[in-house]
């Protein structure tokens, strides 16, 4: 199957394939911060032969100091994996309702995890809905897959490593959280409010549309560059839970940063230990 390495894949793209002998797995990982259940969506309507995987409880693992959406236990996620019949080996697309928030997470977790092939949905169950293509209510049972789960196929930076980077002058630490909480003015889900000392603020929209739709490479790369990701300068990002963070990742393999590392915790981690230090005010200058 050409094209399966790629991060993206479009609708039409996608539902040729789906019509090959031995097509992609989807997995609909619909999702909301606050509010109904992504289950919900999927049983009103989802692409054909999806099969729906919970991120707060089979993608993540329990909030706690960790953050609100810490690393999966390996054991526990090879198990939602199989379960919802992801093969060794074979590709795996993933979707959300649209702003790619979830499939991004889901993405990156699919692929710390060690699986490849995996991409997303570009533009999410809207996308498909808006070509014209065929919407099921049918809940298929998958036969149990055999994906092996092994940890540390990207990096990722705990709360040490987190600021180390955002204070070494050849390194870039992202905060893409909206500028109102970086800068301390408000927090409306975490406890304290600020940023990592050193981080740079660059709010998720300024690299990717409210419909989850990414910008082309080049663009990505000047947007990035603006905000001090350039040369071989290191990078990480970071949000209010990882789950922002995850789709900046995302977006940074986009623009050829494939070595992007994201801190899970993010600063519901930071701020779970009062010792570390908070930042307010306006964004660094890197």
């Amino acid at each position: 199957m050409s094209g399966t390495q790629e991060p993206l894949v479009e609708a039409d793209r996608l539902a040729a394939e789906l019509d090959d002998a031995d097509p992609p797995t989807l997995l609909d990982v619909r999702w909301r911060l606050i509010g109904p259940p992504g289950h919900d969506d999927y049983l009103a309507g989802h692409l054909p032969g999806a099969v729906f995987v919970d991120l707060d409880t089979a993608l993540c693992g329990p909030p706690g100091v960790g953050g609100r959406h810490p690393l999966p236990d390996p054991a526990a996620l090879q198990a939602a994996l199989r379960a919802a019949g992801v093969r060794a080996g074979h590709p795996v697309v993933v979707y959300d309702g649209g702003d790619g928030l979830a499939a991004a997470r889901a993405w990156w977790t699919l692929r710390w995890a060690g699986h490849r092939p995996v991409r997303l949905l570009h533009g999410g169950f809207p996308a498909w809905v808006a070509a014209g293509l065929p919407v099921s209510t049918d809940a298929p049972a998958p036969i149990p897959g055999d994906v092996v789960v092994r940890p540390g196929d990207l990096p990722v930076l705990d709360a040490g490593q987190a600021a180390e980077l955002a204070a070494a002058d050849d390194a870039v630490l992202l905060d893409v959280r909206a500028a109102p909480r970086y800068r301390g003015e408000v927090e409306p889900i975490d406890p304290v409010a600020g940023h990592v000392p050193g981080a740079v603020n660059l709010p998720a929209g300024e690299y990717v549309g409210p419909d989850g739709r990414f910008p082309a490479a080049d663009v990505l790369s000047e947007r990035f560059a603006a905000a001090g990701v350039t040369g071989a300068r290191a990078v990480g990002a970071y949000c209010g839970s990882g789950v922002t963070a995850a789709q900046a990742v995302l977006a940074l393999h986009l623009a050829g940063r494939a070595d992007a590392a994201l801190y899970v915790g993010s600063w519901s981690n930071w701020v779970a230990d009062p010792t570390r230090p908070v930042v307010s005010g306006p964004t660094s200058d890197r």
